[in-house]
């Protein structure tokens, strides 16, 4: 079934990346990449087996212990990436063995909606239930006594209130919640090798992603040549309509999220910080754009180092100490991810160790793949996603002993 339903989205991959581009505002590429990966994680979830632990074979009795389907599962995803995200939370739920209830954002609910018509003949009736409605909706579907589990990706401030409602009858919880992933790059990495690669580990999805960087790190040896670089190579990044041929990044994709960006931006002009680039947002056009705004080196207790702008603003930040850098970047209430740039993968290594972020990169950000654990640290959220500990989040232990009979 899984695997039928991955094939269903994949062949109507072009009407879907259309309607995402048209809701949430990406490039038809970035659509696109969604999409498939949505197919992408129920094709391999589809695969994953599910283990049977043996933990007495004796001639006295045996003993294993299974996982069981928790029973009605209830997802809610965010407006980022609300196909994959989606996703994350069906394949597991279904593969488990489970039904499942949807609820897709407000802000972008259609694509979900479509792909549930396309799937109405692949999927039994009352399997996977995609529902839509504003913000009333998601207290009613957490509270409601009839869903075992609650799967939920978006802020940590609403994380705590889902885990509140779900606490009142001990449903089970997932919760990825909030970051402020911080880049460290040691200063024997090649800085034009790089400047690209860091300028979309903060900026794919105009900066919209839980696991973009927040904070780069840079070390003051090389503080000038790559904030140069990284500077120079965004004013060759074209921002626009995300139907549109070129297109590398698409508006912020609602008025409260592109207000919350506006007032950071505000408080690093009114704090007289200075911009490598952006810092002016157009007024005169239609369309939540922001370009691309570089902050050069700002006090670490500042508004756009302490906080998750979740929009197309970044900090850069000078250190020339492991010890002080490592205890910035762990100085947060999040513990997402990470990222270390190094030629030295022996030294990277120590530095990724003492992170404290569910997943580090080393050289690369934003690797995710069904078969890897993705879980936050902190108030990053509760539980895993992905890998067989993700699948596992969807089921419940059920140990079962078997004692031979006497003989009578």
């Amino acid at each position: 079934m899984l695997k039928t339903a991955a094939g269903v989205i994949a062949a109507n991959a072009d009407e879907l990346m259309r309607l995402l581009t048209s809701e949430q505002g990406k490039p038809h590429d970035e659509a696109r990449f969604e999409v498939m990966g949505a197919a992408y994680w129920l094709s391999s979830m589809a695969d994953m087996a599910i283990p049977v632990e043996v933990n007495e074979d004796t001639a006295e009795r045996r003993s294993e212990t299974r996982h069981v389907p928790i029973g009605v599962v209830a997802g809610i995803s965010p407006w980022n990436f609300p196909v994959l995200l989606s996703f994350w939370k069906i394949a597991p739920a279904l593969r488990a063995g489970n039904t499942m209830i949807l609820k897709p954002s407000p802000f972008t609910p259609l694509t979900m909606l479509r792909i549930g018509e396309l799937l109405r003949d692949v999927i039994p009736a009352g399997v996977l239930n995609i529902i839509s409605g504003g913000d009333a909706l998601g207290p009613m579907v957490t509270a409601h006594p009839g869903i075992d589990k609650v799967s939920f990706t978006g802020s940590t401030a609403t994380g705590k209130r889902v885990m509140a409602s779900a606490a009142v009858d001990l449903k089970r919880v997932t919760l990825e919640l909030g970051g402020n992933d911080a880049a460290i790059i040691l200063p024997d990495v090649d800085v034009d090798a790089v400047a690209k690669d860091l300028f979309w580990a903060a900026f794919r999805n105009s900066a919209q992603i839980c696991i973009a960087t927040k904070r780069m790190y840079v070390h003051e040896a090389i503080y000038d040549r790559l904030s140069r670089a990284i500077a120079d190579y965004a004013e060759s990044v074209k921002m626009g309509d995300g139907s549109e041929q070129g297109t590398q990044l698409g508006p912020v994709q609602n008025k409260q999220q592109y207000a919350r960006v506006i007032d950071i931006i505000d408080d690093c002009k009114s704090s007289g910080y200075r911009f490598l680039t952006g810092g002016d947002v157009p007024t005169d056009k239609p369309g939540y754009f922001i370009p691309v705004t570089i902050i050069d080196n700002p006090p670490e207790n500042s508004r756009v180092v302490q906080e998750e702008a979740f929009g197309p603003i970044l900090p850069l930040l000078r250190f020339n100490d492991i010890d002080d850098v490592i205890a910035k970047a762990n100085a947060s209430e999040y513990g997402l991810a990470g990222s270390v740039w190094s030629a030295d993968t022996d030294a990277a290594l120590s530095i990724a160790a003492r992170m404290e972020t569910g997943t580090v990169w080393i050289n690369e950000v934003q690797h995710l793949s069904p078969f890897q654990a993705f879980a936050g640290h902190k108030q990053s959220g509760l539980g895993v996603e992905n890998g067989l500990g993700g699948l596992l989040e969807y089921t419940m232990p059920q140990t079962i002993t078997v004692k031979p009979a006497k003989a009578g």
